[in-house]
């Protein structure tokens, strides 16, 4: 407990901060990806992006291990490993990003980020050719860079991977498959710049079974809600974290 409370947050703060890890993992459940999307934006406002970029690599790691089997079964393994090549290079870039720049700085590129992707995700356009490896390892480097700097490579993948006549079910593993690799990345270079410490696992304790249940309802919704509906509700949430996240606000919170 004492971990817990060095990361001087207040009370009120947790409480927003599990509330906003039960939100992501929901998302995440369903989609396979969206929950810093979610969580980063709104958890930098309480904590800095330097604390809630490696807090959810941290919680979302370990919560949704169980995820990875059913991924390996079904995804295009050859596909997804020709991306995580370019993660590689772009992930250590990132992360090189995130531990020099103004952490003010870095939150508002997270929310222009955040709304460019989701602009991006709304539009409906997606990649419609024929998968080609060079690409393949081109997205995964722009991916790679955006989830070392803020956990948010999501939607280029999903981008790329969801246009063709590939069966949704494989999609979805794919990406799943895909951040499974991408977080040993990150975590490799977070703990090599210092960025996981005891006082991060402390409070990853805490928050890690709320975002565990959020993607263990989110997993179940997949197969029982109409996915149309759910996304719509995934990008209200997503814009909501972004207005709310702006540091233009931080006044206001007190």
């Amino acid at each position: 407990m004492p971990s817990i409370l060095s990361t001087d947050l207040s009370i009120s703060a947790l409480a927003f901060l599990v509330l906003v890890a039960l939100s992501a993992g929901l998302a995440r459940g369903f989609s396979g990806f969206g929950a810093a999307l979610i969580f980063v934006p709104l958890a930098s406002s309480v904590m800095g992006p330097q604390i809630a970029v490696p807090l959810l690599l941290v919680v979302d790691g370990v919560m949704t291990l169980g995820m990875i089997p059913g991924a390996v079964r079904r995804a295009d393994r050859r596909d997804v490993l020709t991306m995580a090549v370019g993660a590689i290079i772009g992930v250590p870039i990132g992360v090189h990003l995130l531990m020099t720049l103004d952490p003010v700085t870095i939150r508002w590129a997270i929310v222009a980020i955040v709304v460019v992707l989701l602009s991006l995700l709304m539009s409906g356009w997606r990649y419609r050719d024929r998968p080609k490896a060079i690409l393949t390892a081109v997205v995964g480097l722009i991916a790679g860079v955006f989830s070392g700097v803020a956990q948010i490579g999501g939607p280029p993948v999903v981008a790329y991977w969801l246009g063709g006549a590939v069966p949704a079910v494989i999609v979805r593993a794919n990406i799943i498959l895909y951040f499974a690799i991408s977080t040993v990345l990150n975590a490799t270079a977070y703990l090599w710049n210092g960025l996981i410490t005891v006082k991060l696992l402390g409070l990853a304790v805490l928050v890690a079974p709320v975002y565990g249940l959020g993607v263990w309802l989110g997993s179940r919704m997949f197969g029982l809600a109409e996915e149309k509906t759910f996304r719509r509700i995934c990008y209200g949430m997503i814009a909501t974290a972004a207005l709310i996240s702006m540091p233009l606000f931080d006044a206001l919170k007190g």
